[in-house]
């Protein structure tokens, strides 16, 4: 049990340490090669940080088990929005870019709402099961790929994003960053597997519910990469990062975890899911568009809002 718990705080250690170097290295590469710090945010740190779910969601549906990477990544959109968000806002509120809210966001909504109603066969036909196909998981390839198309103009785009921060000293040469950003990842993606492991045999040995080791320590526990990178961000005052680093791990999520699985390895049953975590997911989304268009700003109000959604949640679950 001590070796556990020791490599249990180790874990977090690393995991702490490695999202620092990484925010710094990201927001170095980003301010050096004078592209937009959100770009950075949706593509690099997000599909990075996504590691512990791809690996989750491929290893489960092989498996058959489609309903534990259903949970995966319903559980990852609504913790990612309501409890890391919720965190990092309440820590520090996080400024939202116009462009963010015009576009961004707009987008992580569509892709939420075209997979919720995917997710609800028996509500257009109450004869039939609710089933993920290999044609649903087609349109989230397809709207990833739009994601993509968004991603390249945004490379190519002429005005720079990162003009206010330009006082700020680059902390490391563009191919440091570069190596950093590698390390910090495959670090943080090793710490949350080690952190994981350690908790599910601590709750074991202590004699902890499968559903609670499930709810917690598998759904949050894959999410802290997400959880410290953003609340790291939000303290440096790097909100492009804490914010893009939500929308383009949530994007990821739906279309490629989810999406890619299925269409290797053929339809799934959707059974154990309702329809309160379908509009959770739905929700999610939706309450930080409006969270984030109030003012250009979540804060500690909205924080608290989300906090208290991400707790009710959880008691349902449990009862």
């Amino acid at each position: 049990m001590f070796l556990k718990i020791f490599l249990l705080l180790i874990g977090f250690v690393i995991i702490i340490k490695s999202s620092d170097v990484l925010v710094d290295a990201a927001s170095s590469l980003a301010l050096k090669l004078k592209i937009p710090k959100m770009l950075i945010a949706l593509t690099i740190v997000s599909f990075g940080t996504c590691a512990p779910e791809v690996a989750i969601s491929f290893q489960s549906v092989q498996a058959g088990d489609g309903a534990m990477a259903f949970a995966n990544v319903i559980g990852s959109c609504i913790v990612n929005v309501f409890l890391i968000i919720g965190l990092a806002s309440f820590i520090r509120p996080i400024k939202v870019r116009f462009a963010t809210i015009k576009k961004e966001l707009p987008l992580l909504s569509l892709v939420t709402s075209v997979f919720a109603i995917l997710m609800l066969d028996s509500l257009f036909n109450p004869f039939t099961k609710n089933t993920f196909s290999r044609a649903d998981a087609l349109v989230l390839i397809i709207l990833f790929c739009i994601f993509v198309l968004y991603l390249i103009q945004m490379l190519f785009r002429k005005n720079n994003s990162n003009t206010e921060s330009e006082e700020m000293q680059i902390k490391y040469s563009p191919l440091v960053a570069c190596i950093l950003l590698v390390v910090s990842i495959i670090l943080i993606a090793y710490s949350s597997d080690l952190i994981v492991n350690n908790a599910k045999e601590i709750a074991h040995s202590l004699g902890i519910s499968e559903k609670i080791i499930t709810m917690f320590v598998i759904v949050v526990g894959t999410s802290l990469p997400e959880m410290i990178m953003t609340i790291t961000s939000a303290k440096k005052n790097e909100f492009d990062m804490a914010i893009g680093n939500i929308i383009g791990t949530n994007i990821f999520n739906v279309c490629i975890v989810l999406g890619l699985p299925i269409l290797f390895y053929g339809d799934i049953v959707l059974t154990g899911f309702g329809l309160v975590d379908i509009t959770m997911v739905f929700l999610s989304s939706t309450l930080l568009f409006l969270f984030a268009r109030s003012e250009r700003t979540v804060n500690r109000k909205e924080a608290i809002v989300m906090l208290g959604i991400f707790i009710f949640y959880y008691i349902y679950l449990l009862f």
